[in-house]
C-alpha cells in the first residue's frame, strides 16, 4: 500500500519540523525529519545493547509518512537505514583559546 504524499503535506511538515527528507528504496519511499538531541540520546542508549536499535529508533521517531513497508520489511529497512546517518550532519565547530 503506497501512501501518496503531496506538496501541500510536505509544506505542512516543513512548517512544523523544518527540514524534511525523502528516502526512496525502489518504488517505496518515506519522509523523515531530522532527529533532535532527545531522540539521538535515546537511540544511542538503545544502540549500545543492539546496534540495529539505533536505526530503528531514529526511523521510528523521525518518521513523518510514507510506505509502512520500509519499517516492517527487513530489506527495505536496511536500505533506508544506510541513509539515516545523513540526517545527523554535524557542522564542524572551532575552539579558540582567548
Amino acid at each position: 500500500m503506497s501512501n501518496t504524499v503531496d506538496q501541500k503535506q510536505i509544506d505542512a511538515w516543513k512548517a512544523e519540523h523544518g527540514e524534511v527528507f525523502k528516502i526512496s528504496v525502489g518504488d517505496k519511499s518515506c519522509y523523515v525529519k531530522k532527529p533532535g538531541r532527545k531522540v539521538l540520546s535515546f537511540a544511542s542508549a538503545a544502540g549500545t545493547k543492539d546496534p540495529m536499535q539505533f536505526n530503528e529508533v531514529i526511523l521510528r521517531e523521525c518518521w513523518l509518512g510514507g510506505d509502512e513497508e520500509i519499517k516492517t520489511d527487513d530489506g527495505l529497512f536496511l536500505s533506508a537505514s544506510a541513509k539515516l546517518p545523513e540526517l545527523i550532519q554535524v557542522v564542524e565547530a572551532e575552539l579558540v583559546k582567548l
